[in-house]
């Protein structure tokens, strides 16, 4: 939910999808999912589906509220304006930091893939462990992804300065354990 920059990563492209599911972040917090989808792809008759759960009100509700924030705070440009900070802080990185392999993703949800060196570019998951145990003993929590990966989804109301203070953190964690 806005994330990359767009209300959904699919707009980042050409795509058109048949069907379009969201969960999580629609419900604010509280369980919810969705699935949207043209008209003419639903049932026929009346009564043909049902399910326990649809349309719980205070789930709804919960949506209805962080859709609005979405909205009013500005909270998609603030992704895209603060997610290419995050790119080219990244990427400055990576310059001096042969052990950062690739930095990929879109907005606000990015990650790096951590390698032994430069050359090779041959996965390090063990390197990429240290860095997110020392990044959490200097206060900043990790999530690592895929073999040798490290993900970066800060909030959508991130402030600049505090994604700073995590990036520097971030780069410290880095320095430390490679």
């Amino acid at each position: 939910m806005g994330r990359t920059g767009r209300m959904f990563a699919i707009e980042h492209t050409k795509a058109v999808p048949d069907v379009l599911t969201m969960a999580k972040a629609l419900g604010g917090g509280l369980p919810l999912g969705a699935m949207v989808f043209n008209a003419e792809l639903d049932f026929r008759e009346a009564g043909s589906h049902s399910n326990t759960f649809g349309g719980n009100a205070l789930a709804c509700a919960a949506a209805n509220a962080t859709l609005d924030v979405i909205a009013e705070e500005d909270l998609l440009r603030n992704a895209t304006r603060l997610g290419e900070h995050l790119r080219r802080r990244l990427d400055e990185m990576q310059e001096t930091r042969e052990v950062m392999g690739d930095n990929r993703g879109l907005g606000l949800m990015r990650a790096t893939e951590y390698v032994a060196d430069g050359k090779s570019k041959r996965p390090d998951p063990k390197l990429r462990d240290r860095i997110v145990r020392e990044a959490f003993r200097r206060g900043l929590i990790l999530l690592s992804c895929g073999e040798s990966g490290i993900r970066y989804i800060p909030p959508l109301n991130i402030p600049k300065d505090l994604l700073d203070a995590g990036l520097d953190v971030l780069e410290a964690a880095i320095d430390a354990a490679s």
